[in-house]
């Protein structure tokens, strides 16, 4: 059997929309944040796969969940996550999370409702907030606005490849209801340009993200970890400029990304932001615990 690794698309950190153990991050979390990142990217590599069945995909994730619980060293990204995770004492559990959403993705192609859109996220985003906030020792008071934020970046990555995920995969994350009320088809995102209905959808539906985003705004003030809290404040500023743009953009026939210098420009606006909080405002604050 063909080892995981070799079937990966061969997108590393470097290509994400957004920083994955970027230089602001300590480096001392750097080896073990990027063996979280490449056992995922492997794992959705896979369940991604346009040659590979669904029951071989199912197979894949099935091996890389035994050998990350220890069964098995023939899965280079799972092993050395094990291992990385064992040198901390951490439980492979957000990794475990993530495993089922991509077992989602084999199976499940359409979402009726909201709610189940964020049932996705809870296996496919908010996972990876909550990995990040216990490699730097945060509480769990923090997960309620990591949830929001790690949600609303995916929501976001849903609107901006709507259209090559329908066309490559058949897969829709578009609610149906949504759908059905602004009066579009599935089929409209087989076009190369969104038909007055599905942009109605897909704007009504960055609007409801924007909205997510900001339960998630509070995150970067309620780190206590000084990098961490810079880190977030860039993904944060990052995601607001994308749901912006996807309240006035067609993702089918234009390009909804920040142009490097526009990264930048945000990136440094939310750093110095933070820095400045942080420097003479308020220390990080406490919330009630996160929802179950």
């Amino acid at each position: 059997m063909t080892t995981a690794s070799e079937l990966r698309s061969g997108k590393t950190h470097r290509d994400e929309n957004f920083p994955v153990a970027s230089w602001i991050i300590h480096p001392r979390h750097r080896d073990l944040i990027l063996a979280f990142y490449n056992f995922v990217r492997t794992a959705d590599d896979i369940a991604d796969h346009e040659m590979l069945d669904a029951e071989t995909k199912l197979e894949y994730l099935d091996l890389l969940e035994a050998e990350l619980l220890g069964r098995g060293e023939t899965q280079p990204e799972a092993v050395h996550l094990r291992r990385a995770l064992a040198e901390r004492g951490m439980p492979p559990r957000h990794a475990l999370d993530l495993l089922t959403a991509f077992r989602m993705d084999v199976t499940k192609l359409r979402y009726e409702d909201w709610d189940e859109v964020i049932h996705y996220c809870r296996y496919s985003a908010m996972p990876v907030g909550r990995f990040m906030l216990d490699v730097h020792g945060e509480s769990t008071s923090t997960w309620q606005a990591s949830d929001a934020l790690c949600a609303g970046l995916q929501i976001n990555n849903h609107l901006q490849d709507c259209g090559k995920d329908y066309r490559t995969l058949n897969r829709v994350y578009l609610p149906r209801d949504v759908l059905d009320a602004a009066g579009a088809k599935v089929e409209d995102l087989g076009l190369q340009k969104s038909s007055p209905a599905l942009l109605k959808c897909l704007q009504g539906l960055a609007v409801r993200t924007a909205s997510l985003l900001g339960d998630g705004r509070p995150l970067a003030a309620e780190i206590k970890d000084y990098r961490l809290g810079l880190e977030v404040s860039v993904i944060q500023a990052y995601a607001d400029r994308i749901v912006r743009m996807l309240q006035t953009r067609d993702p089918l026939s234009e390009r909804v990304h920040l142009k490097p210098i526009e990264f930048a420009t945000a990136s440094f606006g939310a750093m110095g932001s933070e820095i400045l909080r942080r420097s003479f405002g308020k220390g990080p604050v406490s919330h009630p615990a996160p929802r179950a």
